[in-house]
């Protein structure tokens, strides 16, 4: 083979192999945007029907921070008797049960905003068993040394649910 039979094939051949990589390119570039078109219709219908239940289990779990916040916890939870530690037993178990209730909540959330949630029932509990370390001596005096404690501190269970309103936020 000459050089100009050679220069004649790689002229031919030249333009074939450009067309051919075009072509792949082109064709590799639309799979993968009909992949990712997929992809985004099977996402947008399950979001119609996970979202709603997303949203119900972050509006369970605000309703449970709104009732373990200590003022709406001291004032639903009434002492049965004068015994202050039965009394912050009774508030403890509140709180425990009313977090057993919403348990299941936590697959519809992330876990950064479950960790908060836990924090703030754990925080609570600590702030009522702190009230009732005090020289308190009966339930109604450990109820008034819990509420004042709230006003004096931001509630835990406050911080958590300006936390759930700004996750519910970024759903959107």
């Amino acid at each position: 083979m000459s050089s100009d039979q050679i220069f004649q094939l790689f002229a031919y051949l030249l333009p074939s192999v450009v067309t051919g990589a075009i072509a792949f390119y082109f064709f590799r570039m639309h799979t993968n945007n009909e992949e990712g078109r997929r992809r985004f219709l099977l996402h947008k219908d399950s979001q119609k029907d996970v979202l709603p239940v997303r949203l119900q289990a972050y509006e369970r779990m605000a309703l449970f921070l709104e009732r373990i916040s200590l003022p709406n916890l001291v004032v639903r939870v009434a002492p049965t008797s004068s015994n202050k530690s039965e009394y912050e037993n009774q508030l403890i178990k509140s709180i425990e049960t009313e977090f057993d209730h919403n348990l299941s909540q936590q697959i519809y959330m992330t876990d950064e905003c479950w960790n908060i949630i836990k924090a703030a029932k754990s925080a609570t509990i600590q702030m009522i068993r702190k009230a009732a370390m005090s020289d308190t001596d009966s339930a109604d005096k450990l109820r008034e040394d819990v509420l004042t404690e709230t006003m004096e501190k931001s509630s835990p269970s406050a911080t958590a649910l300006s936390f759930v309103k700004k996750e519910i936020g970024d759903l959107w």
